[in-house]
């Protein structure tokens, strides 16, 4: 495998979570401290029901491979793709400047051995994008005047910035594989994602509600503005606080631990806060300490799956559930590869499960995952591959 950055350590890097970043549609900035205006503007009902019926749907696939899962697919066929021997992969990156990524980058890479050692994949030439549009398009650009590619893997940095690079890579009439975040295009053979953000809002905000009483106060904590997936999950949890009576007030926080912990502080100094929603899981153990230091009933809270939180909701015992977007993902797009080297159908939309894990789980994602940094993703995927545990232990990229 080629990397076209040099090898890091990856303690330590800010958090965000999974999503796309989109500049040309992102709303006018707000101050980290101040409430923003309001998020109307993201909400699409159209896709609120959407994804809140596919949390109902049984996916289709292997029961113990959620990575090779899918919902309400629609099958495309593959066979002009097939051949031969194994083939080289072309992967260009948004980043791995946060846990979320660097969790799914490790799993990716453990399954890109199986596929090499099976004689599938020859090697992944990687391009780190360092979470810049103009360095991914250049890259992708590299990649086709290169030539050598059997397929492109693109996780966009961007929506629209990224759209007309996606497009000349399906021009060269070999496969594109696009996951994570989304291209306004359908050129590609397969776009890999989980559910999405209002799946998250939904999934969220129902179990607040279920475990508040009308009127009661929410504090979400938001790390930033214009980036779609986030902006889903708030626009789909704020709409049902509304509609339930939730007085609800949101702050974006750059997950900046004193900063939480600061708006918490404020937020109790006026009153009882109630709940606290979260569009991603860093910071979330700052958030509960402000309630420790205030001493302070705990509240009823949303995390995420990263190791630190479920951690932190055990030890206090605090009602708690922990939305996932789904780090697996990041295994289907080379296992979706092998597929289309093999001529075999793939979703054109693989829309992958997305399930939250809740208090009666917590204690088996705890053990499961025993021995991982806190900024472990327990929906990760990786327990059958062979670098497992210790690769995801170390948690650096050579």
């Amino acid at each position: 495998m080629k990397i076209a950055t040099a090898g890091v350590a990856i303690f330590g890097l800010i958090a965000l979570a999974g999503c796309t970043t989109d500049p040309s549609v992102a709303p006018p900035k707000t101050e980290e401290s101040e409430a923003p205006q309001s998020t109307d503007e993201w909400f699409d009902q159209a896709l609120f029901d959407k994804q809140s019926a596919e949390r109902d749907v049984t996916p289709e696939g292997p029961a113990d491979e959620p990575y090779l899962q899918h919902i309400n697919a629609e099958m495309v066929d593959t066979s002009e793709f097939a051949g031969e021997g194994p083939k080289k992969a072309c992967f260009a990156n948004a980043s791995i400047s946060n846990p979320w990524r660097q969790t799914g980058w490790i799993t990716m890479n453990e399954q890109l051995k199986v596929l090499q050692a099976a004689g599938v994949i020859s090697e992944m030439e990687t391009r780190d994008a360092q979470d810049s549009d103009d360095t991914q398009i250049a890259d992708i650009d590299y990649f086709i005047a290169e030539g050598g590619c059997d397929i492109f893997l693109i996780s966009p940095n961007s929506t629209a910035a990224m759209t007309p690079a996606v497009e000349r890579a399906c021009e060269t009439g070999k496969p594109v594989v696009v996951f994570d975040r989304g291209v306004n295009t359908d050129c590609q053979v397969t776009f890999i994602h989980p559910i999405g953000g209002f799946a998250w809002g939904i999934d969220t905000a129902e179990f607040l509600i279920d475990n508040l009483e009308k009127g009661d106060k929410v504090v979400a904590l938001r790390i930033l503005p214009g980036v779609d997936v986030l902006e889903h999950r708030w626009a789909g949890a704020k709409k049902l606080f509304e509609e339930s009576g939730i007085e609800a007030v949101d702050y974006f926080t750059g997950a900046d631990p004193a900063e939480i912990k600061n708006i918490i502080s404020d937020e109790l100094a006026k009153g009882d806060v109630d709940g606290v929603w979260m569009d991603a899981g860093d910071g979330a153990v700052a958030a509960i300490e402000a309630f420790e230091d205030a001493g302070v009933d705990y509240p009823v809270m949303t995390g995420e799956d990263e190791m630190s939180f479920l951690r932190k909701w055990k030890e206090t015992g605090m009602t708690a559930l922990a939305p996932v977007y789904s780090n697996f993902q990041w295994r289907t797009p080379l296992l979706a590869a092998q597929k289309i080297f093999a001529g075999e159908e793939v979703p054109k939309e693989w829309v992958l499960p997305q399930k939250p894990i809740t208090a009666g789980e917590l204690d088996d994602y705890l053990t499961a995952n025993e021995g991982m940094p806190d900024g472990h993703y327990a929906k990760f995927g990786g327990e059958k591959l062979p670098g497992y545990p210790q690769v995801w232990q170390d948690r650096v990229i050579p």
